[in-house]
């Protein structure tokens, strides 16, 4: 396996219950490193870019509007499988179907409440990557 970068949002839900330290100390644990980071408040404009590739489905509005509701927190993650290994750690979208020890079983208030987000594939991390960091803010 290679050593890849991956991006991580935590998301309003988790930001305003204070467990960023939490959910990070999860990745950490599965081997991940934190090697940018960065706490922000999206614009409706800002999620509707970020998540374009949803613009067709019926969820699109209510998460561009919840993604805009608070703070996030947006970082960058490396290791062996990044990718891969980022999604088994935040486990299934709807946290009923979570395992266990996953950061959506223990976090997440529901499906569209689910506390992180995760790239789902190495070449949509390197784009979700550089919408939000350039080359200088990743020191791993």
């Amino acid at each position: 396996m290679t050593v890849e970068r991956t991006l991580s949002i935590i998301k309003p839900d988790a930001t305003a219950r204070n467990l960023t330290g939490a959910i990070n100390a999860k990745f950490e644990a599965a081997g991940l490193r934190i090697v940018a980071q960065r706490r922000i408040r999206m614009t409706l404009d800002q999620a509707g870019a970020f998540y374009a590739v949803h613009a067709a489905r019926p969820f699109y509005d209510e998460l561009r509007s919840f993604m805009a509701s608070g703070p996030v927190v947006v970082q960058v993650l490396e290791g062996e499988g990044a990718v891969a290994k980022n999604r088994e750690v935040m486990g299934a979208t709807n946290p009923a179907e979570a395992a266990e020890g996953t950061v959506r079983k223990e976090f997440a208030l529901s499906i569209g409440e689910n506390s992180v987000h995760g790239s789902d594939s190495a070449e949509n991390a390197a784009t979700e990557i550089a919408f939000f960091f350039s080359g200088l803010d990743i020191v791993g």
